[in-house]
């Protein structure tokens, strides 16, 4: 069963990756997507993740197609809410076999998730200006 959670609470890093770890997996790749402090060459302060209800749901189709297509096991976690520097966003998972097959899973999770899950970050710059990112 695949292990999906949007939440505005910190991530547990250790149950995306129990998720996915089993006997027969001799690759375990973690993704951790972490808030930075800066963005298009502007210095950034904090950000707020807005989602749409139906957010979990897109995020744990995404999930179950990518288990099927790869065979792999795969989890992943986006925090919402305010998030400030250093912050993860997103911790993901993935477990194969071999190296290059959790790599190349991940990669395409990970890029799934940005572009299908409505989700959407406001930045706050140090300015004093904001911009929303995704809409």
């Amino acid at each position: 069963m695949s292990y999906a959670l949007i939440t505005e609470e910190p991530i547990d890093e250790a149950a995306v990756r129990a998720a996915v770890q089993s006997d027969t997996a001799g690759a375990v790749v973690l993704f951790h997507g972490i808030i930075r402090n800066h963005d298009g060459g502007q210095p950034v302060n904090s950000l707020d993740y807005s989602h749409h209800p139906q957010a979990q749901d897109f995020l744990e189709k995404i999930i179950a197609e990518e288990e099927a297509r790869t065979g792999l096991k795969l989890s992943a976690v986006h925090r919402v809410g305010p998030l400030k520097i250093g912050d993860a966003a997103l911790v993901a998972a993935s477990a194969a076999a071999h190296r290059k097959e959790a790599f190349d899973a991940i990669e395409n999770l990970v890029e799934r998730i940005k572009a299908e899950v409505p989700i959407w970050k406001k930045q706050h710059f140090s300015s004093g200006s904001s911009e929303w990112v995704g809409l």
